[in-house]
């Protein structure tokens, strides 16, 4: 296929973008999961553990989520802070994919700890360095998260890091929910500390084909530097918030966009 024009692009993404980047596409994409809370912990824990499931349907990946929130008793950060050892029972049988009950007590294990010392989750992608990155957040929060005691290694394949060359779609969705702000509302923007123009544009199969397709990817293979490269191509469309045109590439992917029953 011919290099599109830079015109076409560019009008392409900020048409899509505010086409998706509205209130509708909330009920159908796992975002709605921490859209059914008000308080912060609750919208980050269950922000956090809906990404983390995020792979498959879309509607499978909201029951999981609702799942978890009901063994939860519907308040996840109160269960966090408060279960005792008897109310992990219930969690045993709970399974989504690779995602199993031992990963399962782990996380719950994790958050507990956690949200002990600290009131946010937020504190836990900064890193004392003044060349700030997510790249080196994610690795640091990989590090962090696998460091308790009791760690399943197991556990470790559900926590993507850019030390493995990974995309890190998943983390890099979370952290576009929690630190993205605008009036539309889908994205919560309740993080201060991380700018929206340090994110990384999560990177899944149909951002991956739509930006190859337009010409913003050329590495040969998805990995970090594919989002890295990604994420660059649209700072130079609006530097200040680029990962604004993740709506934009999903749903050009979902709508079938340049496949043979929708050819440019």
């Amino acid at each position: 296929m011919q290099q599109l024009p830079r015109t076409y692009v560019i009008e392409l993404l900020e048409e899509k973008y505010r086409q998706y980047n509205t209130s509708g596409f909330i009920p159908n994409d796992p975002v709605s999961i921490p859209h059914l809370f008000t308080i912060k912990q609750d919208i980050e824990i269950m922000g956090f553990w809906a990404a983390i499931l995020a792979w498959g349907q879309r509607k499978t990946i909201i029951s999981k989520s609702r799942e978890l929130i009901n063994l939860m008793d519907g308040a996840p950060y109160d269960f966090v802070k408060n279960h005792e050892e008897n109310d992990l029972k219930r969690f045993l049988a709970f399974k989504h994919r690779t995602f199993n009950s031992t990963d399962t007590l782990y996380f719950l294990h994790f958050f507990q700890q956690y949200y002990r010392q600290h009131d946010s989750l937020e504190d836990a992608f900064l890193i004392p360095d003044a060349s700030f990155s997510i790249e080196k957040s994610l690795i640091s929060f990989h590090h962090y998260f696998c460091s308790l005691d009791y760690f399943p290694e197991r556990t470790r394949k559900h926590i993507a890091t850019p030390a493995r060359k990974s995309a890190c779609k998943r983390l890099n969705m979370f952290l576009r929910w929690m630190v993205r702000k605008d009036e539309q509302g889908v994205d919560f923007g309740i993080w201060n500390r991380i700018a929206p123009s340090d994110l990384i544009c999560p990177c899944d199969v149909h951002v991956d084909r739509i930006g190859r397709l337009l010409g913003l990817i050329s590495q040969s293979k998805t990995s970090w530097q594919t989002a890295a490269e990604l994420t660059a191509s649209l700072k130079l469309l609006d530097p200040l918030d680029p990962v604004k045109y993740d709506f934009a590439l999903f749903g050009l992917g979902i709508e079938g966009f340049g496949t043979p029953r929708n050819v440019i």
